[in-house]
């Protein structure tokens, strides 16, 4: 995710390279003017080459030139050809640096003025004067040597006029003082006048055209450049910003979650009335904060890939009645009903994660609607379901209907309030659409309120899950020695009152050497372990859990807690197969826990005897 400073900084710098040549630019155009001109230079001196001995055999032939003279002028432009191979060879040899482009430049022209001057005294010199035909046939092949130079040499304007004026000009004036003697000669002279400055300026329109390409192309390598260095800048500023969160967020549940098992150690303590209301008020300020973490939480676990999917088939209606009977209160507060029109179906899915995506559609659809209604449904399509959550609220501008998708954005919130979340809702419903392949559409105006939509398969069967019941733990659990293992004395301190609380005795140590050492005395076999998943030292629950196990020889029942969101921490302690909450544990879900892990505990036990007595 990128932040609105880096977003800037990458906008900032895409416009400076679209408004000033990035540096450098005039060496890397010289430089490229130069590399055209040596990728052409086979076609250019094969072509001069050629026609020279064409030209040359022809009029030996016909009698017009002495041989000698025909052999020393095409040997002329072959040495010329030849040099311009030559150094088209050194110069990929020497694989120039672009500041270094100059000398070739240089060069390269200088042979192109000495082939242009070999063409210009060929057409005036090379045959007498008085075979006018012949001189129009060396003006002719000279004029087309010279426009040959447009697309050869037209990359760089100063060796295409080094060869293109020595070898026109000299015809033009010839023409012109013919034209004394030779009426034709007057004709000659008009079409070259126009011929040279035509040809001319399409060399020079060609020298600009390829300019202006290469200065394209080093602006796109500078927006590519710039683009990726921003992107790199963006993807370390995320980085960073990640392992702040995780590093923050396990701090500060630290002590979000001791106050939590301060509250209810409270709520066994005889307080006056005063003193009763104010636990309650921190109470509720702890439930919003645990929600706060809850939706970090879910998005570190969804980023970490350790969300399992497990697909059953489970009737949809049973589902929506309960959201929108726990939303119902929340709903009439705002003075807003809430609908729900029944739905037969029978859906393939993940039930537990479908119903966090609708209890995050239908919650922020009530929290954002002032008045009118929610309406939550299903229809059938095809082979699936669409479930629907339509409201009657504000409704989402055009332009930001992507962006509510985005972690922390929130419409409607600039002051920030964290009564109405963190702006994550959205962001988990995102990814658990895409974890469990359910399409997720939106439709909304502003004004006149939003449909979200949900698409996921019908079940091809029939139902495999059904909603479990309420489960009911007893007011007074099983006595019990439960060993809490946690670096932070305040939890250790908080754990130990609540747990008393509720009549079990209890052991606290900040690690696994010192639980030992606590142990050391004890006569009592540990009912239950509940350790912190990172400790001081760089210790590990996980690591604390089996040295208790294997002092005791048994699969004592235990539980992880921890305050930390880094991905490959909680994918590690997902694979140890413990039971695994999050800093911070509402006193009803540790409860709960504690419950159910020492009555599966007991369940086994008993199972265990019934086949030993069984074998006996």
């Amino acid at each position: 995710m990128f932040n609105d400073i880096t977003i800037l900084r990458m906008a900032g710098g895409i416009a400076r390279r679209l408004g000033t040549p990035p540096p450098g630019t005039n060496n890397r155009l010289r430089a490229a003017q130069v590399e055209a001109l040596f990728q052409t230079v086979f076609f250019g001196a094969f072509g001069a080459v050629g026609g020279a001995v064409i030209l040359a055999a022809s009029l030996v032939h016909l009698g017009e030139l002495n041989w000698i003279v025909g052999v020393a002028w095409a040997g002329d432009i072959g040495v010329g050809a030849c040099g311009h191979i030559l150094l088209r060879f050194a110069y990929r040899r020497a694989k120039p640096a672009e500041d270094h482009w100059r000398p070739w430049g240089i060069a390269f022209t200088a042979i192109s003025l000495y082939q242009g001057m070999g063409w210009g005294w060929a057409a005036t010199s090379l045959v007498s004067h008085d075979h006018f035909d012949l001189e129009m046939l060396l003006v002719v092949v000279t004029q087309t040597i010279a426009a040959g130079a447009v697309p050869a040499y037209g990359s760089y304007l100063p060796a295409f006029l080094a060869l293109y004026l020595p070898s026109t000009v000299p015809s033009l004036l010839w023409s012109f003082t013919a034209g004394q003697f030779i009426p034709a000669a007057n004709v000659m002279f008009g079409l070259t006048l126009l011929y040279i400055p035509a040809m001319g300026l399409l060399g020079v329109r060609a020298n600009r055209s390829f300019k202006e390409l290469v200065e394209l192309r080093i602006r796109a390598d500078g927006l590519a450049k710039d683009l990726h260095e921003q992107k790199d800048v963006a993807e370390r500023a995320n980085l960073a910003k990640s392992t702040f969160l995780a590093a923050a967020s396990h701090d500060l549940r630290q002590p979000v979650h001791a106050l939590g098992l301060f509250v209810g150690a409270l709520r066994g303590v005889a307080l006056p009335p005063e003193g009763s209301r104010l636990v309650e008020q921190i109470d509720t300020s702890v439930v919003a904060m645990d929600g706060l973490f809850s939706a970090l939480l879910d998005i570190s676990r969804l980023d970490a890939g350790i969300v399992e999917v497990h697909r059953q088939s489970f009737a949809i209606q049973p589902l929506l009645e309960r959201i929108c009977r726990d939303y119902a209160g929340e709903a009439e507060a705002k003075s807003i009903s809430i609908v729900q029109h029944p739905c037969t179906a029978t859906v393939f899915t993940d039930p537990v994660l479908m119903e966090r995506i609708l209890r995050n559609l239908v919650s922020n659809a009530i929290r954002y609607t002032d008045r009118g209604r929610v309406v939550v449904g299903g229809r059938r399509s095809g082979g699936r379901i669409r479930i629907q959550i339509l409201d009657t609220g504000r409704g989402i501008p055009l332009a930001q209907q992507e962006r509510v998708f985005e972690e922390y954005f929130q419409l409607g919130n600039p002051e920030r309030d964290r009564t109405k979340g963190l702006g994550l809702g959205l962001a988990i419903v995102r990814r658990l659409t895409r974890l469990l392949d359910c399409e997720l559409t939106l439709r909304s105006e502003l004004g006149r309120g939003s449909s979200f939509s949900v698409d996921a398969p019908l079940a091809s069967g029939g139902v495999d899950y059904a909603e479990p019941p309420e489960e009911n733990f007893a007011t007074m659990p099983a006595p019990g020695l439960v060993l809490v293992i946690d670096d932070e004395a305040a939890i250790r301190d908080a754990m130990s009152s609540l747990l008393k609380g509720w009549g079990y005795e209890v052991v606290t140590a900040g690690s696994g050497d010192d639980m030992l050492a606590e142990l050391a005395h004890s006569m009592h076999r540990p009912t239950l372990i509940i350790c912190d998943y990172r400790l001081r030292a760089g210790e590990i629950g996980i690591e604390v859990i089996e040295r208790l196990r294997s002092e005791y020889n048994d699969a004592i029942p235990a539980m992880l807690i921890t305050g930390d969101t880094a991905r490959d921490r909680l994918a590690e302690a997902q694979a140890s197969g413990l039971l695994l909450l999050h800093k911070p544990v509402s006193n009803s879900k540790l409860r709960a826990a504690i419950a159910n892990l020492i009555a599966a505990s007991g369940a086994d036990d008993g199972a265990e005897e019934v086949q030993i007595s069984s074998v006996k």
